[in-house]
């Protein structure tokens, strides 16, 4: 619609109006009126103080800067809504829209952002009937396209909550009002006790609720995105490596071969996101086919993909995880990796003892004194369970008890952090190593800033030494 600032307001004009049949005597009626870029516009009320009102809200919406609407002739904040979905039907269009080409991590937080939204947009002052079976009943059939298709109606368990908060939804236009979007981020922001949420998990639930707002505008069912006048700032995440995580050597020696003791199968396991910086996905995903294993000196593996736990009701086809591509790349591509000689040595190992899975899957779950895969109908990636559990004895074992207190490499992921710095350290390029680790140069330098400032001295011996060479003629 076209708008215009350019608003001439006139004083209010008495209307006589005739006796209509039945009425003792003629009425005075109260007209305002006025102009929008020339085009004239007026408004009759039965008294002046209701003239009085209407005339004020316009020049208070012109004196604020508003822009007015040529056609009506009303501001923005004067311009009734029309009627929409409630924000608990629109969420249900928003994610049966997204749900096909959403990964089954991105449909998890889309749905758990949506969840909190929803919450956040209700009439009602009172607390749901019960908070955690509403809770499901979102997760579980409103917002999981699916579980809709397979049953229309919900389940009866879901019923009576999915009734209550239906009943209750605000309308999607609710959020013109800023007082209601930023009611709606400050419930992002914090957890369901009313905690402050980690910077992640908020920026994740904004994103899904940014993302819904551009389907409204889309749709038509907003007429301007209500974010652009809420100012919230965003809360940091710290990029940066927490240096307490990063084991040396020695210590990732110990704990390989504690894990050789209590889990066998797993040595490699550890050894390919140790020696090659391996992200545990990826490793889960790792093939024999995709490795070059010489007898003497560096292997390389040749990245395809990652495997990816996200549960049955995020997965197209019903199981734990699925395959996806390399993060943040097209699916298929491919990283290739180099594999220092140690890590030869454990994965050749690795494959005389142990059978693969099927389709040459290194890492699966295990039956049997002598770890047999499962069959074929049942295999998958090992699960991260076991290697959860794998870590925490070996670091019992490895450790000292401060170090076992410590936060020191108690995630699987923290010696791919061990493996960057390592890197890093060694002088290797910092291009070199992004394209090694899968990450860009860019993140690569804020995530491990210590490893760069570590290299300074030895930047500044390299740059002495070649000032200091003498030309010979």
């Amino acid at each position: 619609m076209s708008t215009s600032y350019h608003v001439q307001i006139w004083s209010i004009s008495p209307v006589e109006r005739r006796a209509k049949k039945g009425e003792a005597k003629s009425r005075t009626s109260y007209r305002v009126r006025w102009a929008v870029a020339k085009k004239r516009h007026s408004e009759t009320f039965d008294t002046k103080r209701l003239a009085e009102s209407f005339r004020a809200e316009l020049l208070t919406a012109a004196r604020k800067g508003e822009a007015f609407t040529i056609a009506t002739g009303l501001p923005a904040s004067m311009t009734p809504m029309k009627a929409g979905p409630t924000w608990y039907a629109f969420a249900m269009d928003f994610i049966a829209m997204k749900w096909p080409d959403a990964s089954p991590g991105h449909r998890r937080s889309t749905v758990d952002g949506l969840v909190t939204i929803t919450l956040a947009l209700t009439t009602a002052d009172e607390t749901p009937p019960n908070l955690p079976t509403l809770r499901k009943a979102l997760r579980n059939w409103a917002f999981n396209p699916p579980a809709r298709t397979a049953s229309p109606e919900p389940p009866e368990e879901y019923a009576g909550v999915l009734t209550w908060i239906r009943n209750r939804s605000r309308p999607l236009t609710d959020l013109a009002d800023p007082s209601t979007t930023r009611a709606v981020l400050d419930a992002i922001g914090r957890q369901m006790n009313g905690e402050v949420a980690a910077p992640a998990t908020s920026n994740r639930k904004r994103a899904a609720f940014s993302s819904a707002i551009v389907y409204a505008l889309e749709r038509g069912d907003l007429d301007a995105n209500p974010l652009h006048r809420v100012k919230v700032k965003r809360r940091q995440v710290d990029e940066e490596l927490d240096t307490r995580v990063v084991v040396n050597h020695r210590q990732a020696r110990a704990l390989l071969d504690a894990i050789r003791v209590d889990a066998p199968p797993l040595e490699a396991f550890f050894g390919c996101i140790y020696y090659a910086a391996m992200r545990p996905s990826e490793v889960r995903n790792l093939r024999k086919q995709d490795l070059t294993l010489p007898e003497k000196g560096w292997g390389e593996a040749m990245l395809r993909g990652s495997y990816q736990d996200t549960g049955k009701a995020w997965t197209d086809d019903g199981q734990l995880g699925e395959e996806r591509g390399l993060k943040h790349r097209v699916r298929t591509a491919v990283r290739p990796v180099p594999l220092a000689p140690p890590l030869v040595t454990l994965l050749r190992r690795h494959l005389e003892e142990y059978e693969t899975g099927p389709g040459g899957w290194l890492f699966v779950s295990r039956v049997g004194p002598y770890g047999h895969p499962l069959p074929a109908s049942l295999a998958r990636p090992v699960p991260l369970a076991a290697v959860g559990r794998a870590l925490h004895s070996a670091r019992r074992k490895a450790f000292t008890e401060d170090e076992e207190r410590s936060p020191l490499a108690a995630r699987a992921y923290d010696l791919r952090h061990a493996a960057v710095s390592t890197w890093l350290a060694a002088g290797v390029p910092a291009t070199q190593v992004a394209k090694w680790a899968g990450h860009s140069v860019a993140v690569l330098l804020k995530v491990y800033a210590h490893a760069i400032d570590g290299q300074e001295e030895a930047a500044r011996r390299r740059i002495e030494e070649a000032l200091s060479d003498e030309d010979h003629d």
